[in-house]
This record gives C-alpha cells, structure tokens and sequence, in this order.
C-alpha cells in the first residue's frame, strides 16, 4: 500500500500529466513556445524550468548508485520535464527519506554507521 506522502507526489504528478495532454490538444505548441521565447518573462521562466531539469539531475544522480539507472532517469527529465521527475521521486521518495534522515545514535550518543 501505498504511503500517504507518496500518493502526495503522485496526484500532482498526474495532475501535470493530465494538463500537458489538455494543452497539446488544445492549444498550438509551436505558437505558445515562439510567444514563450520572444518575451523576456518568457524566456526567464523557461531557464528556471531548465534549471530546475538540472537540480532535479543532480539529486538524481547523487541518489542512484549505477550508472545506467542515473542515466535512465536523468536523460528523459530534459524532454519530459516534471512529469517523469515526479515518477522518479514516487519510487524513490522511500530512499530518499532513508538518506536524509539521521543516523540513529548508540548508546554513547555517537551515530551509528551503517
């Protein structure tokens, strides 16, 4: 089952996914994205978005401990965006939750390896 805080990753996930299929039916992408290059807002949210493609790469990459995995996920988040890194942060959120959190102490109060 499931935990609660990975079904809170999945639904915007899909939310996400569900907004890109109603935009490319909707609208015209080749239009939206000459309007989105040709003003500077445009052109400053489209380099957070890139910027966020490569922090999310980073995290990815800093987490996954082979490098074909890394690279399975890392490459496709560059054309797939926050789609496919909200999947990757679905199936990892229980490891990343591992790492992050601290090293339970010994008895001595030092943390123990492991």
């Amino acid at each position: 089952m499931p935990s609660i805080s990975r079904l809170l990753l999945l639904v915007p996930t899909l939310v996400l996914t569900a907004l890109i299929i109603w935009a490319v039916r909707a609208g015209d992408f080749g239009a939206a994205g000459a309007w989105l290059t040709g003003q500077p807002w445009g052109v400053v949210t489209l380099t957070d978005l890139y910027f966020g493609f490569v922090l999310s790469a980073l995290v990815i990459g800093a987490t996954e401990r082979r490098w074909l995995p890394a690279l399975f996920w890392i490459l496709p988040v560059f054309v797939l965006g926050n789609v496919w890194t909200g999947l990757w942060f679905v199936w990892r959120w229980p490891e990343l939750l591992r790492r992050l959190r601290p090293a339970p102490a010994d008895a001595t109060g030092q943390a123990r390896s492991g």
